[in-house]
């Protein structure tokens, strides 16, 4: 008898529905995981944008800047010396540029002669006014003795007149002589014209006295209510002295404040005008960030919020701590060379940015110092 092997298949027609069912199963399971980790990353999400990202709005559009001092000379003159350069860090106080003093030294010693000489003439007015008023005195003293003499004149007219007057009436008795006659009418024309000199020196006498007085009165004009220091000739002969001796003094220009020197464009032996750029000093140290923030997220931003910011020079290992100061008063097409007139041509809406002022940290500054224009990542804190 022959033995044969026989494979049967009833066992894998069971199997096969056993697999299905377990991969099914399996497949069941997957998805369940698949949906709860699709829910969670939902949840998850749900929570970030709520909780977290709907407390903060962020920027990448934002700049360092700061308050920049020109350096530019008060007074006109050639350059004498320059002692910075560009990139130099300096402090307030510090000397910049050296001009020539020549004229400003020669203009401060013809103030202080023109001074000296204005205080002299004061002191003279001063002593003449006791002078002029003796002349006073004198002039009255003449005019009494011209009323006197005046006076006289007038008695002796009078005499004249009678003794005329008794010889012309004694004249036609023949008891008075022609001589005697011809001698009353000299004597009378006499004491006339002696009257009419003494009227004439008395006017002179007046005017003479009305003449001193006005000369003492217009010397004590110029020197009436003040002392020689207080005149206002001195005072403004000192203010063109100290005029010519604050020139000197520009002639030395000095930084304005702490920072570093930049756009040096002097040369020594130029020639440089009163207002002319010559370099500028950059603060840093009291720098600060514009942040360009999207119209649309400003609702909640307020003064005095924390902001986290980065900058594109150190990374973002490296984070600023700063608060909003405040908004600009428009937007950058607002105040564009050329603003944007919506109101011809066709029209499409273009979000706008307002810029946003923060303050940064001294200390953090001090750090990791920042310069000018580099680019900044800001995130406001609109939770606080």
């Amino acid at each position: 008898m022959s033995t044969q092997t026989l494979t049967d298949p009833m066992p894998l027609a069971h199997e096969e529905p056993k697999n299905d069912a377990a991969l099914k199963a399996k497949r069941g399971k997957l998805f369940a995981i698949f949906a709860m980790a699709v829910v969670g990353l939902g949840i998850l999400y749900w929570a970030y944008v709520h909780f977290i990202a709907a407390q903060h709005v962020s920027t990448d559009n934002a700049y360092v800047g700061a308050n920049v001092a020109q350096v530019t000379p008060l007074i006109g003159g050639p350059v004498r010396e320059v002692l910075v350069d560009d990139a130099q860090r300096v402090k307030r106080g510090d000397i910049l540029v050296r001009l020539d003093d020549t004229d400003a030294r020669l203009a401060l010693a013809r103030a202080e002669a023109e001074l000296a000489l204005t205080e002299r003439r004061v002191r003279g007015l001063l002593a003449t006014d006791s002078g002029l008023g003796a002349q006073v005195t004198a002039r009255a003293a003449d005019q009494a003795r011209a009323e006197a003499r005046m006076v006289a004149a007038h008695a002796d007219l009078a005499k004249a007149k009678i003794d005329l007057d008794r010889r012309e009436a004694l004249a036609a008795s023949g008891s008075v002589s022609g001589d005697e006659l011809t001698i009353a009418r000299n004597a009378y024309s006499t004491a006339t014209a002696n009257l009419k000199v003494a009227q004439a020196e008395n006017a002179q006498a007046q005017a003479n006295r009305t003449s001193a007085v006005g000369s003492r009165d217009a010397n004590r004009a110029l020197i009436a209510d003040a002392a020689p220091e207080a005149n206002p000739e001195v005072l403004a002969a000192r203010a063109a002295r100290d005029q010519a001796r604050v020139d000197l003094d520009r002639t030395v220009v000095r930084a304005p404040v702490d920072g570093i020197v930049s756009r040096r464009q002097v040369q020594v032996g130029q020639r440089v005008q009163a207002g002319a750029t010559m370099m500028v000093v950059v603060p840093v140290q009291a720098a600060f960030v514009d942040a360009n923030f999207k119209e649309g997220q400003l609702a909640r931003v307020q003064p005095g919020q924390r902001v986290t910011l980065t900058s594109d020079l150190y990374g973002e290992d490296v984070e600023y701590h700063g608060r909003v100061i405040g908004f600009s008063g428009g937007t950058g097409a607002a105040f564009a060379v050329v603003p944007a007139q919506n109101a011809t041509g066709n029209w499409i809406k273009v979000v706008q940015r307002l810029p946003v002022r923060i303050t940064l940290d001294p200390k953090e500054l001090a750090e990791h110092p920042l310069r000018v224009g580099l680019s900044m990542n800001a995130t406001v804190d609109l939770s606080n």
